[in-house]
């Protein structure tokens, strides 16, 4: 059973990243279209977004994970929402 669970949430983690690929994606082009500077910024913080969601689902694959790399996959969400928040406010 711990198995199967283990299986379904790597798929979800999966998911959650290729979401997150398809939203960096999307704002590129959005961004590549337009050359507009909230784009710009969007499109930097959904790509650190998908960053930090790709180490989180390195992170947790890992038996016993050192705090270092707790602090990486933390840092990339910290940019990630600044940057949305700088295109907000642009």
């Amino acid at each position: 059973m711990n198995e199967l669970l283990n299986v379904v949430l790597m798929i979800l983690q999966m998911v959650v990243f290729a979401l997150s690929l398809g939203l960096t994606l999307i704002s590129f082009q959005s961004y590549n279209q337009t050359g507009s500077k909230r784009l710009e910024s969007a499109f930097i913080g959904f790509a650190f977004l998908s960053m930090g969601v790709g180490l989180t689902t390195i992170n947790s694959q890992l038996s016993s994970t050192p705090s270092v790399l707790f602090i990486a996959e933390t840092v990339p969400f910290i940019v990630g929402f600044g940057m949305l928040y700088l295109s907000l406010y642009r």
